[in-house]
Protein backbone atom coordinates (compact mmCIF):
# COMPACT_ATOMS: atom_id res chain seq x y z
CA UNK A 1 0.00 0.00 0.00
CA UNK A 2 0.94 3.63 -0.20
CA UNK A 3 2.39 3.79 3.34
CA UNK A 4 5.09 1.16 2.87
CA UNK A 5 5.62 -2.56 2.50
CA UNK A 6 3.81 -4.04 5.53
CA UNK A 7 3.46 -7.56 6.92
CA UNK A 8 0.63 -8.49 4.58
CA UNK A 9 2.66 -7.30 1.58
CA UNK A 10 5.64 -9.35 2.74
CA UNK A 11 3.34 -12.33 3.23
CA UNK A 12 2.21 -11.86 -0.37
CA UNK A 13 5.89 -11.63 -1.31
CA UNK A 14 5.85 -15.38 -1.82
CA UNK A 15 3.93 -14.60 -5.00
CA UNK A 16 6.67 -12.20 -6.07
CA UNK A 17 9.29 -14.88 -5.44
CA UNK A 18 7.17 -17.39 -7.31
CA UNK A 19 6.91 -14.99 -10.24
CA UNK A 20 10.70 -14.67 -10.29
CA UNK A 21 11.19 -18.44 -10.16
CA UNK A 22 8.74 -18.90 -13.03
CA UNK A 23 10.28 -16.08 -15.07
CA UNK A 24 7.01 -14.15 -15.05
CA UNK A 25 7.25 -10.33 -15.22
CA UNK A 26 5.77 -8.17 -12.45
CA UNK A 27 3.69 -5.03 -12.62
CA UNK A 28 3.53 -3.18 -9.27
CA UNK A 29 0.33 -1.34 -8.28
CA UNK A 30 0.92 1.02 -5.33
CA UNK A 31 -2.54 1.30 -3.76
CA UNK A 32 -4.26 3.82 -1.42
CA UNK A 33 -2.42 6.82 -2.87
CA UNK A 34 -5.56 8.91 -2.22
CA UNK A 35 -4.79 8.94 1.53
CA UNK A 36 -2.87 11.91 2.97
CA UNK A 37 -0.23 9.67 4.57
CA UNK A 38 0.51 7.81 1.34
CA UNK A 39 4.17 7.73 0.27
CA UNK A 40 4.54 5.84 -3.03
CA UNK A 41 8.26 6.61 -3.30
CA UNK A 42 8.88 4.97 0.07
CA UNK A 43 7.09 1.86 -1.17
CA UNK A 44 9.35 1.69 -4.22
CA UNK A 45 12.42 2.08 -2.02
CA UNK A 46 11.29 -0.72 0.29
CA UNK A 47 10.59 -2.96 -2.69
CA UNK A 48 14.32 -2.83 -3.42
CA UNK A 49 14.86 -4.84 -0.23
CA UNK A 50 12.73 -7.59 -1.77
CA UNK A 51 14.65 -7.58 -5.03
CA UNK A 52 12.03 -5.62 -7.00
CA UNK A 53 13.58 -2.68 -8.88
CA UNK A 54 11.04 -0.41 -10.56
CA UNK A 55 11.71 1.72 -13.64
CA UNK A 56 12.08 4.89 -11.59
CA UNK A 57 15.20 3.39 -9.98
CA UNK A 58 16.68 2.05 -13.19
CA UNK A 59 14.99 -1.35 -13.14
CA UNK A 60 12.65 -3.03 -15.60
CA UNK A 61 9.59 -3.45 -13.37
CA UNK A 62 6.63 -1.26 -14.34
CA UNK A 63 4.68 0.45 -11.55
CA UNK A 64 1.59 2.61 -11.19
CA UNK A 65 0.07 4.67 -8.37
CA UNK A 66 -3.58 3.73 -7.90
CA UNK A 67 -6.56 4.10 -5.59
CA UNK A 68 -8.83 1.07 -5.75
CA UNK A 69 -11.45 2.99 -3.78
CA UNK A 70 -11.78 5.90 -6.23
CA UNK A 71 -10.49 4.31 -9.43
CA UNK A 72 -7.55 6.73 -9.57
CA UNK A 73 -4.67 5.59 -11.78
CA UNK A 74 -6.47 2.56 -13.19
CA UNK A 75 -6.07 3.73 -16.80
CA UNK A 76 -2.31 4.06 -16.24
CA UNK A 77 -2.17 0.58 -14.67
CA UNK A 78 -4.11 -1.02 -17.52
CA UNK A 79 -1.92 0.76 -20.06
CA UNK A 80 1.23 -0.64 -18.44
CA UNK A 81 -0.25 -4.14 -18.29
CA UNK A 82 -1.05 -3.92 -22.01
CA UNK A 83 2.44 -2.60 -22.68
CA UNK A 84 3.95 -5.55 -20.84
CA UNK A 85 1.75 -7.93 -22.82
CA UNK A 86 2.84 -6.27 -26.06
CA UNK A 87 6.54 -6.50 -25.14
CA UNK A 88 6.09 -10.19 -24.34
CA UNK A 89 4.21 -10.69 -27.62
CA UNK A 90 1.39 -12.46 -25.81
CA UNK A 91 -1.05 -13.83 -28.36
CA UNK A 92 -3.88 -16.34 -28.26
CA UNK A 93 -6.08 -18.21 -30.70
CA UNK A 94 -9.76 -17.99 -29.65
CA UNK A 95 -10.76 -20.73 -32.12
CA UNK A 96 -8.81 -23.60 -30.54
CA UNK A 97 -9.69 -25.80 -27.54
CA UNK A 98 -9.49 -23.85 -24.31
CA UNK A 99 -6.54 -23.70 -21.95
CA UNK A 100 -6.48 -21.78 -18.70
CA UNK A 101 -4.87 -21.40 -15.29
CA UNK A 102 -6.59 -21.87 -11.95
CA UNK A 103 -6.33 -18.66 -9.91
CA UNK A 104 -8.44 -19.77 -6.96
CA UNK A 105 -10.39 -22.89 -5.99
CA UNK A 106 -12.65 -23.86 -3.13
CA UNK A 107 -15.38 -26.24 -2.04
CA UNK A 108 -18.61 -24.22 -2.02
CA UNK A 109 -21.43 -25.47 0.21
CA UNK A 110 -24.10 -25.02 -2.47
CA UNK A 111 -22.12 -25.25 -5.72
CA UNK A 112 -19.62 -27.98 -4.90
CA UNK A 113 -16.03 -27.69 -6.19
CA UNK A 114 -15.57 -24.28 -7.81
CA UNK A 115 -12.50 -22.89 -9.59
CA UNK A 116 -11.76 -19.39 -10.82
CA UNK A 117 -9.96 -19.89 -14.11
CA UNK A 118 -8.16 -17.36 -16.32
CA UNK A 119 -8.51 -18.51 -19.92
CA UNK A 120 -5.09 -18.15 -21.57
CA UNK A 121 -5.83 -19.67 -24.99
CA UNK A 122 -8.85 -20.83 -26.94
CA UNK A 123 -12.46 -20.39 -25.86
CA UNK A 124 -14.06 -22.24 -22.94
CA UNK A 125 -17.76 -22.98 -23.37
CA UNK A 126 -20.52 -24.40 -21.21
CA UNK A 127 -20.65 -28.16 -21.88
CA UNK A 128 -16.89 -28.52 -22.58
CA UNK A 129 -15.13 -31.46 -20.93
CA UNK A 130 -11.74 -30.79 -19.39
CA UNK A 131 -8.97 -31.99 -17.10
CA UNK A 132 -7.47 -29.73 -14.42
CA UNK A 133 -4.80 -30.94 -12.01
CA UNK A 134 -5.90 -34.30 -10.55
CA UNK A 135 -9.52 -33.96 -11.65
CA UNK A 136 -11.69 -34.05 -14.74
CA UNK A 137 -15.04 -32.39 -15.24
CA UNK A 138 -17.58 -30.84 -17.56
CA UNK A 139 -18.42 -27.15 -17.55
CA UNK A 140 -21.87 -27.09 -15.95
CA UNK A 141 -21.98 -23.30 -15.66
CA UNK A 142 -19.66 -20.29 -15.82
CA UNK A 143 -19.96 -17.02 -13.90
CA UNK A 144 -18.23 -13.73 -14.62
CA UNK A 145 -16.73 -11.37 -12.04
CA UNK A 146 -20.21 -10.03 -11.24
CA UNK A 147 -21.68 -13.48 -10.68
CA UNK A 148 -23.66 -13.44 -13.93
CA UNK A 149 -23.88 -16.61 -16.02
CA UNK A 150 -21.93 -16.62 -19.28
CA UNK A 151 -21.92 -19.17 -22.09
CA UNK A 152 -18.29 -18.79 -23.15
CA UNK A 153 -15.02 -17.15 -22.16
CA UNK A 154 -12.18 -16.24 -24.50
CA UNK A 155 -8.47 -15.48 -23.92
CA UNK A 156 -7.75 -13.16 -21.02
CA UNK A 157 -11.20 -13.63 -19.45
CA UNK A 158 -11.47 -14.88 -15.84
CA UNK A 159 -14.52 -17.02 -15.04
CA UNK A 160 -15.78 -19.13 -12.16
CA UNK A 161 -16.19 -22.69 -13.43
CA UNK A 162 -18.70 -25.16 -11.96
CA UNK A 163 -18.73 -28.86 -12.76
CA UNK A 164 -15.43 -30.12 -11.37
CA UNK A 165 -15.10 -33.54 -9.74
CA UNK A 166 -12.72 -32.18 -7.08
CA UNK A 167 -10.95 -29.06 -5.87
CA UNK A 168 -7.78 -28.33 -7.91
CA UNK A 169 -4.84 -26.27 -6.70
CA UNK A 170 -4.02 -22.70 -7.65
CA UNK A 171 -1.72 -22.76 -10.65
CA UNK A 172 -3.13 -25.99 -12.12
CA UNK A 173 -3.68 -25.95 -15.88
CA UNK A 174 -7.18 -26.49 -17.25
CA UNK A 175 -7.25 -28.11 -20.68
CA UNK A 176 -10.44 -28.74 -22.64
CA UNK A 177 -10.55 -32.15 -24.34
CA UNK A 178 -12.67 -35.21 -25.04
CA UNK A 179 -14.49 -36.48 -21.92
CA UNK A 180 -13.05 -40.03 -22.08
CA UNK A 181 -9.50 -38.78 -22.49
CA UNK A 182 -9.95 -36.27 -19.65
CA UNK A 183 -11.22 -39.02 -17.33
CA UNK A 184 -8.30 -41.29 -18.27
CA UNK A 185 -5.70 -38.56 -17.63
CA UNK A 186 -7.33 -37.64 -14.30
CA UNK A 187 -7.31 -41.28 -13.14
CA UNK A 188 -3.65 -41.66 -14.10
CA UNK A 189 -2.69 -38.49 -12.24
CA UNK A 190 -4.61 -39.56 -9.14
CA UNK A 191 -2.92 -42.97 -9.20
CA UNK A 192 0.52 -41.35 -9.47
CA UNK A 193 -0.35 -39.00 -6.59
CA UNK A 194 -1.41 -41.93 -4.41
CA UNK A 195 1.83 -43.74 -5.22
CA UNK A 196 3.78 -40.61 -4.37
CA UNK A 197 2.12 -40.38 -0.97
CA UNK A 198 2.80 -44.07 -0.31
CA UNK A 199 6.50 -43.52 -1.07
CA UNK A 200 6.80 -40.86 1.62
CA UNK A 201 8.88 -42.45 4.33
CA UNK A 202 8.79 -41.79 8.04
CA UNK A 203 11.63 -39.31 7.90
CA UNK A 204 9.89 -36.49 9.76
CA UNK A 205 9.30 -35.70 13.42
CA UNK A 206 6.54 -34.18 15.48
CA UNK A 207 6.62 -30.56 16.51
CA UNK A 208 7.25 -31.55 20.12
CA UNK A 209 10.33 -33.63 19.14
CA UNK A 210 12.29 -30.91 17.36
CA UNK A 211 13.91 -29.47 20.47
CA UNK A 212 15.35 -32.84 21.47
CA UNK A 213 16.58 -33.56 17.94
CA UNK A 214 18.28 -30.17 17.73
CA UNK A 215 19.90 -30.70 21.12
CA UNK A 216 21.40 -33.93 19.79
CA UNK A 217 22.80 -32.09 16.78
CA UNK A 218 20.70 -33.96 14.22
CA UNK A 219 19.36 -32.49 11.01
CA UNK A 220 15.60 -33.00 10.98
CA UNK A 221 12.63 -32.46 8.71
CA UNK A 222 9.35 -31.08 9.93
CA UNK A 223 6.68 -32.59 7.68
CA UNK A 224 3.37 -30.75 7.48
CA UNK A 225 -0.02 -31.75 6.09
CA UNK A 226 -1.84 -28.52 5.29
CA UNK A 227 -5.60 -28.16 4.83
CA UNK A 228 -7.65 -24.99 4.34
CA UNK A 229 -10.97 -23.63 3.17
CA UNK A 230 -9.62 -21.86 0.07
CA UNK A 231 -6.71 -22.97 -2.09
CA UNK A 232 -5.26 -19.47 -2.40
CA UNK A 233 -4.80 -19.28 1.37
CA UNK A 234 -3.36 -22.80 1.44
CA UNK A 235 -0.87 -21.84 -1.28
CA UNK A 236 0.20 -18.66 0.56
CA UNK A 237 0.61 -20.49 3.87
CA UNK A 238 2.54 -23.36 2.24
CA UNK A 239 4.97 -20.90 0.62
CA UNK A 240 5.44 -19.00 3.87
CA UNK A 241 6.05 -22.17 5.89
CA UNK A 242 8.58 -23.46 3.34
CA UNK A 243 10.58 -20.26 3.81
CA UNK A 244 11.02 -21.05 7.53
CA UNK A 245 13.53 -23.83 6.77
CA UNK A 246 16.92 -23.49 8.46
CA UNK A 247 20.24 -25.33 8.23
CA UNK A 248 19.07 -27.62 11.06
CA UNK A 249 15.39 -28.06 10.30
CA UNK A 250 13.77 -28.38 6.89
CA UNK A 251 10.08 -27.52 6.73
CA UNK A 252 8.32 -29.57 4.06
CA UNK A 253 4.63 -29.43 3.16
CA UNK A 254 4.12 -33.02 2.04
CA UNK A 255 0.43 -32.58 1.24
CA UNK A 256 -1.96 -29.68 0.92
CA UNK A 257 -5.62 -29.59 0.05
CA UNK A 258 -8.99 -27.90 0.45
CA UNK A 259 -11.75 -29.12 2.77
CA UNK A 260 -12.19 -30.69 6.19
CA UNK A 261 -9.35 -32.64 7.79
CA UNK A 262 -10.21 -36.29 7.14
CA UNK A 263 -8.94 -39.76 8.00
CA UNK A 264 -6.69 -39.90 4.93
CA UNK A 265 -4.89 -36.75 6.12
CA UNK A 266 -4.37 -38.29 9.57
CA UNK A 267 -3.09 -41.58 8.13
CA UNK A 268 -0.65 -39.71 5.89
CA UNK A 269 0.55 -37.62 8.83
CA UNK A 270 0.97 -40.73 10.98
CA UNK A 271 2.99 -42.47 8.25
CA UNK A 272 5.23 -39.47 7.55
CA UNK A 273 5.60 -38.30 11.15
CA UNK A 274 3.93 -35.03 10.17
CA UNK A 275 1.81 -32.50 12.00
CA UNK A 276 -1.49 -31.33 10.52
CA UNK A 277 -2.24 -27.63 10.20
CA UNK A 278 -5.83 -26.64 9.50
CA UNK A 279 -6.66 -23.13 8.31
CA UNK A 280 -10.34 -22.26 8.77
CA UNK A 281 -11.23 -25.97 8.67
CA UNK A 282 -11.93 -28.62 11.31
CA UNK A 283 -11.29 -32.37 11.59
CA UNK A 284 -14.38 -34.54 11.35
CA UNK A 285 -15.21 -36.91 14.22
CA UNK A 286 -13.53 -39.93 12.61
CA UNK A 287 -10.36 -37.97 11.87
CA UNK A 288 -10.26 -36.57 15.41
CA UNK A 289 -10.59 -40.03 16.98
CA UNK A 290 -7.98 -41.51 14.63
CA UNK A 291 -5.56 -38.66 15.42
CA UNK A 292 -5.97 -39.36 19.14
CA UNK A 293 -5.20 -43.06 18.60
CA UNK A 294 -2.22 -42.42 16.32
CA UNK A 295 -0.83 -39.51 18.35
CA UNK A 296 -1.01 -37.11 15.40
CA UNK A 297 -0.67 -33.43 16.30
CA UNK A 298 -3.47 -31.33 14.76
CA UNK A 299 -3.16 -27.55 15.03
CA UNK A 300 -5.96 -25.25 13.92
CA UNK A 301 -5.68 -21.59 12.96
CA UNK A 302 -7.88 -18.77 11.66
CA UNK A 303 -5.08 -16.29 10.91
CA UNK A 304 -2.16 -17.09 8.60
CA UNK A 305 0.53 -15.23 10.52
CA UNK A 306 -0.37 -17.06 13.76
CA UNK A 307 0.38 -20.38 12.09
CA UNK A 308 3.64 -19.03 10.69
CA UNK A 309 4.73 -17.58 14.02
CA UNK A 310 3.82 -20.80 15.85
CA UNK A 311 5.98 -22.93 13.57
CA UNK A 312 8.79 -20.37 13.65
CA UNK A 313 8.69 -20.34 17.46
CA UNK A 314 8.84 -24.13 17.50
CA UNK A 315 11.87 -24.15 15.21
CA UNK A 316 13.59 -21.65 17.48
CA UNK A 317 12.75 -23.66 20.59
CA UNK A 318 10.63 -20.84 21.99
CA UNK A 319 7.12 -22.23 22.18
CA UNK A 320 5.22 -20.09 24.67
CA UNK A 321 2.37 -21.32 26.88
CA UNK A 322 -0.85 -21.52 24.93
CA UNK A 323 -4.54 -21.74 25.42
CA UNK A 324 -5.72 -25.11 24.17
CA UNK A 325 -9.31 -26.05 23.61
CA UNK A 326 -10.89 -29.18 25.05
CA UNK A 327 -13.76 -30.56 23.00
CA UNK A 328 -16.73 -31.29 25.25
CA UNK A 329 -19.19 -32.65 22.72
CA UNK A 330 -20.85 -32.37 19.33
CA UNK A 331 -24.46 -32.15 18.21
CA UNK A 332 -26.15 -32.40 14.82
CA UNK A 333 -28.79 -29.87 13.79
CA UNK A 334 -31.90 -31.79 12.70
CA UNK A 335 -34.67 -29.18 12.78
CA UNK A 336 -35.07 -25.40 12.92
CA UNK A 337 -37.65 -23.28 14.73
CA UNK A 338 -38.31 -19.56 14.36
CA UNK A 339 -39.15 -18.10 17.76
CA UNK A 340 -40.35 -14.46 18.04
CA UNK A 341 -37.95 -12.16 19.93
CA UNK A 342 -35.47 -15.05 20.25
CA UNK A 343 -34.44 -15.89 16.69
CA UNK A 344 -33.61 -19.31 15.30
CA UNK A 345 -33.66 -22.23 17.70
CA UNK A 346 -31.91 -25.38 16.49
CA UNK A 347 -33.35 -28.76 17.39
CA UNK A 348 -30.26 -30.93 17.86
CA UNK A 349 -29.24 -34.48 18.67
CA UNK A 350 -26.09 -34.80 20.79
CA UNK A 351 -23.88 -37.29 18.94
CA UNK A 352 -20.84 -37.19 21.20
CA UNK A 353 -19.91 -36.03 24.70
CA UNK A 354 -21.94 -33.26 26.29
CA UNK A 355 -23.26 -29.83 25.27
CA UNK A 356 -22.55 -27.47 28.17
CA UNK A 357 -24.53 -24.23 28.58
CA UNK A 358 -21.39 -22.47 29.83
CA UNK A 359 -19.08 -23.73 27.08
CA UNK A 360 -18.22 -21.95 23.86
CA UNK A 361 -19.59 -23.29 20.58
CA UNK A 362 -18.72 -23.23 16.93
CA UNK A 363 -20.88 -24.01 13.91
CA UNK A 364 -19.24 -26.34 11.38
CA UNK A 365 -20.74 -26.76 7.91
CA UNK A 366 -19.20 -29.32 5.54
CA UNK A 367 -16.02 -29.33 7.61
CA UNK A 368 -15.62 -25.54 7.49
CA UNK A 369 -16.07 -23.31 10.52
CA UNK A 370 -18.93 -20.86 9.89
CA UNK A 371 -19.29 -19.16 13.26
CA UNK A 372 -17.85 -19.18 16.77
CA UNK A 373 -19.55 -17.79 19.86
CA UNK A 374 -21.60 -18.62 22.94
CA UNK A 375 -24.94 -20.23 23.67
CA UNK A 376 -27.82 -17.88 24.44
CA UNK A 377 -30.01 -20.74 25.67
CA UNK A 378 -30.03 -24.53 26.04
CA UNK A 379 -33.28 -26.40 26.63
CA UNK A 380 -34.65 -29.91 27.04
CA UNK A 381 -38.27 -29.70 25.96
CA UNK A 382 -39.31 -26.38 27.60
CA UNK A 383 -36.90 -26.47 30.54
CA UNK A 384 -33.61 -24.59 30.69
CA UNK A 385 -30.78 -27.00 31.44
CA UNK A 386 -27.07 -26.70 32.20
CA UNK A 387 -26.01 -29.58 29.95
CA UNK A 388 -27.32 -32.25 27.58
CA UNK A 389 -25.49 -35.54 27.22
CA UNK A 390 -24.85 -37.87 24.30
CA UNK A 391 -27.91 -39.63 22.93
CA UNK A 392 -30.39 -36.92 23.98
CA UNK A 393 -32.13 -34.17 22.02
CA UNK A 394 -32.05 -30.48 22.87
CA UNK A 395 -32.96 -27.05 21.60
CA UNK A 396 -30.29 -24.35 21.51
CA UNK A 397 -29.95 -20.76 20.43
CA UNK A 398 -26.56 -19.29 19.59
CA UNK A 399 -26.02 -15.69 20.69
CA UNK A 400 -25.86 -13.31 17.72
CA UNK A 401 -26.17 -16.01 15.07
CA UNK A 402 -29.31 -17.13 13.22
CA UNK A 403 -27.90 -18.44 9.93
CA UNK A 404 -27.87 -22.03 11.15
CA UNK A 405 -28.97 -24.83 8.82
CA UNK A 406 -30.13 -28.42 9.08
CA UNK A 407 -27.08 -30.69 8.89
CA UNK A 408 -24.74 -28.23 10.61
CA UNK A 409 -22.56 -29.64 13.39
CA UNK A 410 -22.35 -27.79 16.70
CA UNK A 411 -19.08 -28.28 18.56
CA UNK A 412 -19.03 -27.35 22.25
CA UNK A 413 -15.67 -26.74 23.90
CA UNK A 414 -13.85 -24.96 26.68
CA UNK A 415 -10.44 -23.30 26.64
CA UNK A 416 -7.74 -24.31 29.10
CA UNK A 417 -4.33 -22.77 29.67
CA UNK A 418 -1.75 -25.44 28.86
CA UNK A 419 2.00 -25.05 29.25
CA UNK A 420 3.73 -26.50 26.22
CA UNK A 421 7.39 -27.22 25.60
CA UNK A 422 9.19 -28.24 22.46
CA UNK A 423 10.76 -31.30 24.04
CA UNK A 424 7.38 -32.80 24.83
CA UNK A 425 6.78 -31.87 28.47
CA UNK A 426 3.07 -31.58 27.86
CA UNK A 427 2.82 -34.91 26.07
CA UNK A 428 4.75 -37.33 28.13
CA UNK A 429 7.18 -35.76 30.58
CA UNK A 430 4.70 -33.70 32.63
Amino acid sequence: VGFGVGYRDEEAGGGEQGAKDAGVPIVVAVNKVDLPAANPMRVRQELLQHGVMVEEFGGDVLSADVSAKYGQGMDDLLEKILLQAELLELKANPKRAAQGTVIEAQLDVGKGPVATVLVTNGTLRVGDSFVVGLYDGRVRAMLDERGKAVQEAGPGIPVQVLGLSGVPQAGDMLIAMDADRAAEIAQTRQRLEREKQLRIKSRGVKLTDIGKMLAEGEVTTLNIVLKGDVDGSVQALADALAQLSTAEVQVEVIHRGVGAINESDVLLAATAGAIIIGFHVRPDANARNLAAREGVDIRLYNIIYEAIEDVRAALEGMLAPEEREVLLGTAEVRQLFKVPRVGTVAGCYVTEGVIDRRGRVRVVRDGIQIYEGELASLKRFKDDVREVREGFECGLNIAGFNDIKVGDVIECYRVEAVARTLAGATDGES
